[in-house]
């Protein structure tokens, strides 16, 4: 898998390792080339000047791109430790040490804890993960989205996701086969 654009475009993010880290109940499904590309073409000129937040990170390689394409920071939540320690590998080689952060914990629990505040925030959990209902729910009640900030969503085309969560409404959903990407805004308060 590789960094599709901006200042690491054509970095290697090797896999091999992220599958061996697997852990009970922990199924690696990394983001696609083709869905990573419709991320960023959908969240258009949002990523740069970013704090971005990117849930569920796994191999890391959407906030990996998020940087490479000029966000100004990306805090990545992974609660696997061999994954987690690969993702700063890739932070440190790719030269963003600076910008990233990686936080080893459950989504649940940063949320609960998290004060700071995002303009975008990726969310890609296992598809039969039953966490993906209260996620965003758990976003409006942390209040840590900034107003206008966009959440898109990496899901089974098969799920039906929810229209709004208080505070964020859904925008538009993409289908790409048995993927489907779902966009969220904040709406200004």
């Amino acid at each position: 898998m590789r960094i599709s654009g901006g200042s690491a475009k054509g970095r290697k993010v090797g896999l091999r390792k992220a599958f061996v880290a697997k852990g009970e109940g922990d199924e690696l499904r990394p983001t696609s080339s083709k869905a990573r590309q419709a991320i960023f073409d959908i969240l258009g000129d949002r990523v740069m000047d970013a704090d971005f937040l990117d849930l569920y990170a796994g191999t890391g390689a959407v906030g990996l791109e998020a940087l490479s394409r000029g966000a100004k920071r990306v805090v990545f939540v992974e609660r696997n430790n061999k994954r987690a320690d690969m993702i700063k590998k890739f932070i440190d080689d790719f030269g963003f040490k600076d910008r990233a952060l990686v936080v080893k914990d459950r989504v649940d629990t940063f949320l609960k804890k998290m004060r700071h505040r995002f303009d975008v925030v990726f969310i890609d959990p296992p598809y039969e993960s039953k966490e993906l209902a209260d996620i965003l729910p758990l976003i409006d009640k942390a209040n840590i989205l900034n107003n206008d900030g966009s959440v898109i969503i990496e899901h089974s085309s098969k799920k039906k996701m929810p229209d709004a969560a208080k505070n964020i409404i859904m925008m538009k959903s993409y289908k790409y086969g048995d993927t489907a990407l779902t966009l969220y805004r904040k709406e200004s308060i």
